[in-house]
């Protein structure tokens, strides 16, 4: 840890709001994960700016995380600063059909003050284990929806600290992508447009994504969602079963017997068993079906 670069981080959120040596295994849902140098969590858009001011200034690597739903770090940890958009900025303010939500907020909120205020077509989110601005950047979806569907427009900062606001139609929504992950911005805000709905429809359909995830998904083990990303013309889940890698163990690492898109922590799993894991799994894809798999997972730091 540097000392002045500690300093300095704290004089822009607080002491409070900095930690060293924090262990991400405490902040990414696989649970897995060595020490990031410094844990910075930010209040206010204000603050965000500054600091990635100040990382550009230090040139200190830095990532932006939510819910730590989509993330592999590795055992090694991370070099850099991780800058975590979560407790302290998810507001949601719903107006008419529009809904105003910090980065922060988690879809499972969102979808609950959608239905609160008797607006339907975000449903599809409802189960998705992140925040609003992870599903900006990767376009996430489930159930036949995705973010674009919904989406109004984003605010964003970029890496020399400009903010500005995208269209739906600048956003450049592609599967699992966005211009906001190529050109690395960081999230601030989301504009969501949904239209009026019945209670009792929402409700109806808010409960049966809800049972179709527990029956279908492996929720009682940390996982970082779906693994792979969806193949065009396959499923991955299915390309990985007849592979005859289902169950399959590397260390405390599996493909999940309740649904092989998922590599499963069965509790004492290393980023080094999953990563094993997921080449394997890619390999013998490929060679048995001479199909690709890419990873929707994301990875952070050196493996």
């Amino acid at each position: 840890m540097d000392k002045e670069i500690y300093n300095q981080l704290k004089s822009i959120v607080g002491d409070k709001y900095v930690l060293a040596d924090e262990p991400m295994r405490n902040h990414t849902t696989f649970q897995v994960g060595g020490k990031a140098d410094y844990y910075v969590m930010p209040h206010t858009m204000e603050e965000i700016k500054n600091l990635i001011l100040f990382f550009k200034k230090s040139e200190l690597p830095f990532c932006v995380i939510g819910n730590g739903s989509n993330l592999l770090v590795s055992d090694l940890g991370y070099h850099g600063a991780i800058l975590h958009i979560l407790e302290n900025l998810n507001t949601i303010q719903v107006n008419g059909n529009l809904i105003q939500v910090q980065a922060g907020a988690l879809l499972s909120a969102i979808a609950e003050a959608a239905y609160d205020a008797g607006l339907k077509n975000f449903e599809f989110a409802s189960g998705i284990p992140g925040t609003i601005g992870g599903a900006a950047v990767m376009n996430a979806g489930a159930y036949g929806g995705e973010m674009k569907q919904v989406l109004k427009s984003v605010t964003v900062i970029d890496r020399e600290g400009n903010v500005f606001e995208l269209s739906k139609d600048e956003l450049k929504l592609g599967y699992r992508t966005s211009i906001i992950a190529t050109n690395d911005y960081v999230v601030l805000e989301v504009c969501i447009e949904l239209e009026p709905g019945d209670p009792e429809e929402i409700k109806k359909l808010l409960d049966d994504y809800t049972e179709r995830r527990a029956e279908k998904q492996p929720l009682e083990f940390p996982s970082a969602g779906s693994t792979f990303k969806r193949p065009e013309g396959y499923f991955a889940g299915k390309l990985i079963m007849d592979a005859g890698l289902r169950g399959f163990s590397i260390g405390g690492a599996q493909v999940s017997e309740k649904h092989c898109g998922f590599v499963i922590n069965k509790g004492d799993a290393t980023a080094a068993d999953i990563i094993k894991l997921i080449h394997h799994v890619q390999e013998q894809v490929e060679k048995q079906f001479g199909v690709k798999l890419e990873t929707e997972v994301k990875m952070l730091g050196e493996f």
